[in-house]
């Protein structure tokens, strides 16, 4: 059964905000939860296709992917919308970050038995990279230095000065702690985690002098990073676990990368076809011959038909860029149009000659001809 729209599931607009996404999938998950419809396996699965479409929607990349590629383009890209089977413990931690807590009705916690400790994860950071048209087609790999929170040396990230972490007293080192609450939808057991220790479930004494019991300092590394060719102008590239360095051993962040590319002084991108604009010298165009155009990867001589008039369009196969991580195959064109060049000034044996051409029959316009011309003008001009 072929899977639906997601903006379809949560009754959003394509253009629909992060807020109002995000408000959306709140109200169905309130509608299809699993303990306001007991046994109900058709609400399951609403609940489950409303989580997946909430992964999808609210993360940058993945939207971006989908909006682009439909379901197809999710394949192989993690997560919920990447295909992989739905966890419920996942959806109702997701389910839980959406409403400030790991929430239940009427006593249920999720299908897992309770909240998971919460775990330390370092922050995100952004770079931007700008690339030549030539890079596009290639792809590169840069390399940055970036100013980061790494593990500390003295105590290897753990935070603790002579290695020991207890078990909190608080919540007995299972990071949260539970409390009951009256709602409109009756008696509400919620979990929160511990205050004492913050997630963890442990607490250190000796916290480690160097890091403050942080686990973390603030350093430098070189990062290198892959660029595959075919990416284009606002992409974002996520590269994972190269961010700050959680606290206390956690999981480390991420580096997300904005791609720009430069503009060509010679080529303009469309997709991935490139356009030249060939301006020929009027002899050329008249009498025929050849030409020498640049590519990306050096010069090639394309044949010019005597006669040939403004507004033609010549095309080179396989002479644009690739499709960015197999999203497609092939790879795009080089699309030459072709302009003629009116000299403005001529010397005098010059004007001689164009005196004596202008009363020949070869020199006048058919009625064809000029049709043909003002088609593709107006082509040209409704295709900006």
């Amino acid at each position: 059964m072929a899977k639906r729209d997601y903006y379809e599931v949560l009754g959003v607009a394509k253009n629909a905000s992060e807020d109002e996404i995000k408000k959306a999938y709140k109200k169905m998950a309130i509608k299809y939860h699993p303990d306001r419809n007991p046994g109900n396996k058709e609400a399951e699965e609403k609940f489950k296709e409303a989580a997946e479409a909430y992964d999808v929607l609210h993360d940058p990349q993945k939207r971006q992917r989908y909006d682009q590629f439909g379901h197809e383009g999710l394949n192989g890209a993690g997560g919920f919308g990447g295909g992989a089977g739905m966890n419920m413990d996942d959806i109702f931690s997701m389910f839980g970050d959406i409403f400030g807590n790991h929430a239940g009705f009427g006593g249920f916690s999720g299908f897992g038995g309770g909240a998971p400790k919460a775990e330390m994860r370092g922050g995100n950071l952004r770079l931007k990279v700008m690339l030549t048209l030539k890079e596009v087609a290639t792809g590169v790999t840069k390399k940055f230095k970036v100013r980061k929170n790494v593990p500390c040396t003295h105590c290897n990230g753990t935070g603790s000065a002579n290695g020991q972490v207890d078990t909190c007293p608080t919540c007995h080192g299972t990071g949260y702690v539970v409390r009951m609450t009256n709602s409109l939808f009756g008696r509400m057991q919620t979990q929160s985690p511990c205050p004492q220790c913050h997630g963890t479930g442990t607490i250190i004494k000796d916290k480690c002098t160097h890091c403050h019991g942080e686990g973390v300092v603030m350093g430098e590394e070189v990062i290198e990073v892959k660029i595959p060719a075919g990416v284009a102008d606002g992409m974002v590239l996520n590269v994972e676990g190269k961010g700050h360095a959680a606290r206390r051993g956690g999981i480390p962040g991420d580096i997300q990368v904005y791609i720009e590319v430069q503009k060509s002084d010679e080529f303009t991108r469309d997709n991935n076809n490139l356009i030249y604009n060939l301006l020929l010298d009027l002899p050329t165009a008249v009498l025929g011959g050849s030409v020498e155009i640049p590519t990306l990867d050096g010069k090639v001589k394309i044949k010019i038909d005597p006669g040939t008039q403004p507004g033609k369009v010549m095309r080179i196969r396989g002479k644009g860029l690739p499709v960015v991580q197999g999203y497609g195959y092939g790879i795009g064109d080089l699309i030459v149009n072709i302009g003629i060049y009116i000299p403005e000034t001529l010397d005098k044996d010059e004007k001689q000659m164009f005196e004596k051409m202008k009363g020949s029959d070869n020199m006048q316009p058919s009625t064809t001809s000029r049709n043909n011309f003002f088609n593709r003008f107006k082509k040209m001009f409704n295709d900006l």
